[in-house]
């Protein structure tokens, strides 16, 4: 797979489609004679930044996802407050004003030139994207989007009709690729020209559509089973989609977006890691903690028998809320230095004291027991990747469909076997750091107890396995929380996630505000009262209450 070291070179080409739909709010319809026209780019430095943008947009998108669920850390106690409207400016405009005015551009002239195998990535692009707009917002602009100086001000297109479109993009991607090209990309940053693992991303990614849209579509779930049982979908960690990231530094800078923010010389990490997943995992001895979060501390104030520290950690000197009842608070044993969801204390001077990423996915360090600060280039300087669709995820939809229809066995061999494509993958992320003592990594033999232990504790759950398939399939997602946030609006599992520190949070974030950007320049749209409205295929009750009471 090749590393983008290119793409950045090309802004001032791709700058020049940026001319569009419903944020646009200073325009020049003056025609520059110094600037490119459409049909004189290059359909390769145009894929090039597409798929850059897609990338930063699913990275970015997942992100959110795994802080509503507990993956990552979400900061602040009051759902309704914790993502305003601008939040989403810059995503919004990466998806609109920077993929599909690309896409359109790269569409004219690949169709001009047969580049079919172009069309049938950016068909791909754009489903993925338009249906996480979806899942995220509801109701989105696409049939009258992206039109210019046609329309400025383009309606909402019901969520159903945005999935049947994109249900159709799929089907001429898959076109797409079974034409000839009458050339390959130049980079296809992906799957390195090979057509074959497109069409197992295509079907994977009907996969996660039937799957999502299983409660309002009767049909959902005959037609995931039948691409089931055709074999042809992500199967192995080598057919996994994914963008892999680089380690250059600037100019441009290739690095995992993760790493560049957490293993900065000057001011330490900047992330806080999720104490609920980490608890999780280190109770549980997943032999995934070591490649997911790097501890530069070897004990967090509070635990281990260590003092409180008010100038480090302000809430190991507080007592856990009454509502935590069982559930960690504020600090956790063997120094995992991470903060509570919701939590929205100001930030203290730990940026080299607190957990930071790891080696998976971020290209960080593999956590060896050396405790140390963070430095420029530490562990593997930032090459890592954005998972995408993952064959682990697949087994895991496969275990939920099984659990829907009644076959219990059949889900917990799916989600043993998800597990084990997981680790597999992540365990393999231990090469890329070269600097650090990989004698800790984890034997066979502890990976064949915890994979028992799984199993177990799958027979064990009060819940009938569900909360166990909802743990694993979340713990198999740290890097992408797209899945882990439908699935939480879907099932309403797990129910043992660690509480909002606010008691009283309000309703559960059934779709997002729109962003601020669009809803102030577009005539034909009205902001969302709150954040409890659901979208279009989730047909749950409603919130507070599902899929959480606090």
């Amino acid at each position: 797979m090749k590393i983008l070291f290119n793409t950045l070179c090309f802004v001032g080409v791709l700058g020049l489609f940026m001319l569009q739909s419903c944020e646009t709010t200073d325009l020049d319809l003056t025609k520059n004679p110094n600037q490119l026209s459409p049909d004189q780019a290059s359909p390769d430095f145009l894929l090039n930044g597409i798929q850059e943008d897609f990338a930063r947009v699913v990275e970015a998108f997942g992100r959110t996802g795994a802080e509503v669920t507990r993956i990552d850390y979400m900061f602040g106690r009051s759902y309704i407050n914790n993502y305003q409207p601008n939040t989403f400016d810059g995503r919004w405009e990466d998806a609109y004003t920077e993929i599909r005015t690309d896409l359109g551009a790269m569409y004219g002239i690949a169709n001009e030139r047969g580049l079919n195998y172009h069309i049938g990535m950016g068909k791909f692009m754009e489903a993925y994207t338009m249906v996480t707009l979806v899942d995220f917002f509801g109701d989105v602009p696409y049939s009258e989007a992206n039109l210019g100086a046609e329309n400025f001000n383009p309606n909402l297109d019901d969520g159903a009709s945005v999935y049947a479109a994109a249900f159709d993009l799929l089907d001429e991607a898959q076109a797409a690729f079974g034409a000839p090209a009458a050339a390959l990309p130049q980079n296809d940053f992906f799957y390195d020209g090979d057509e074959d693992l497109w069409i197992k991303a295509i079907n994977s990614l009907r996969m996660k559509m039937y799957m999502t849209t299983r409660l309002v579509d009767n049909g959902a779930l005959a037609a995931f089973n039948q691409i089931v049982a055709s074999g042809n979908y992500i199967t192995s960690i080598e057919e996994d989609l994914q963008f892999s990231w680089g380690t250059n530094v600037v100019q441009p800078d290739t690095r995992h977006p993760r790493y560049g923010l957490n293993y900065a010389p000057s001011g330490g990490a900047s992330d806080y890691m999720s104490i609920d997943l980490m608890n999780y995992m280190d109770t549980n001895d997943d032999p995934r903690l070591r490649y997911y979060f790097y501890r530069q501390n070897e004990v967090t104030p509070g635990s281990d028998g260590s003092d409180p520290a008010l100038e480090t950690l302000q809430c190991s000197l507080q007592e856990a809320p009454a509502h935590y009842d069982g559930f960690p608070f504020c600090t956790l044993p063997n120094g995992f230095w991470g903060r509570d969801h919701g939590n929205n204390e100001g930030i203290p001077p730990d940026g080299f004291l607190r957990t930071t990423v790891g080696v998976y996915p971020a290209g960080g360090k593999f956590d060896d027991d050396s405790f140390e600060g963070m430095l420029l280039g530490d562990g593997a300087g930032g090459n890592g990747i954005t998972p995408i669709i993952l064959s682990s995820s697949m087994d895991f939809l496969i275990a939920e469909a099984a659990m829907v229809a009644g076959n219990v066995g059949a889900a917990k061999a799916a989600v043993l076997e998800g597990l084990t494509k997981s680790v597999e993958k992540v365990l393999s992320f231990g090469e890329r750091d070269g600097s650090s003592d990989l004698s800790l990594a984890p034997t066979q033999a502890e990976v064949d107890a915890h994979a028992d232990l799984v199993d177990a504790a799958f027979d064990a759950d009060t819940e009938g396995g569900w909360n166990v398939l909802a743990r694993e399939f979340f713990t198999s997602l740290y890097g992408n929380g797209i899945d882990a946030y439908n699935f939480y609006r879907r099932t309403g599992y797990p129910t043992n996630l660690q509480p909002n520190v606010e008691p009283q949070p309000g309703g559960f974030i059934r779709s997002f505000f729109y962003p601020a950007n669009f809803v102030n320049n577009n005539s034909n749209v009205t902001q969302k009262s709150g954040v409890t409205s659901q979208v279009y295929w989730d047909t749950n009750p409603s919130s507070p209450g599902f899929p959480e009471s606090n």
